[in-house]
């Protein structure tokens, strides 16, 4: 069973574009690969809001396409990487450097921003998620 590196997957991403000539990958092409990953992480919210989490997990065919779609998000990301020249290892320090970050975060400046923010009508509330939950299965 393969468990690729950045380098590897950036080398195949590569390949698939020069196999169907789909030209060179350049920075001004770059917002094109990252709109087409954005199109299939909508196929995979597509996929939860249809089947659900638990058919995610339970069901192998939903499984396989879910991670078919999650596969085709990272391929375009690849792609949009491999348009501005970014490596590897370039992008293996970036992720590791925020990995580092994230695990010192309190994540309370978030929280600040986001959920305590959000106005009591957003729909966000305790009492207006239980209300949503309501409405949908009606």
């Amino acid at each position: 069973m393969a468990d690729f590196k950045v380098s590897e997957l950036l080398m195949m991403q590569h390949a698939l574009c020069e196999r169907h000539h789909w030209g060179p990958r350049r920075p001004e092409d770059g917002h094109k690969s990252l709109l087409w990953s954005i199109g299939e992480i909508g196929e995979i919210a597509e996929i939860l809001k249809k089947k659900g989490h638990a058919a995610v997990m339970d069901n192998p065919a939903v499984r396989a396409h879910f991670v078919e779609e999650t596969a085709d998000t990272v391929m375009y990301l690849l792609d949009m990487m491999e348009c501005f020249g970014v490596t590897g290892e370039e992008f293996s320090d970036a992720y590791e450097a925020k990995f580092t970050r994230n695990m010192n975060r309190s994540w309370a400046e978030n929280r600040t921003l986001y959920e305590d923010a959000l106005p009591a009508s957003s729909g966000n509330t305790k009492e207006d998620q239980t209300e949503n939950k309501k409405e949908n299965k009606l």
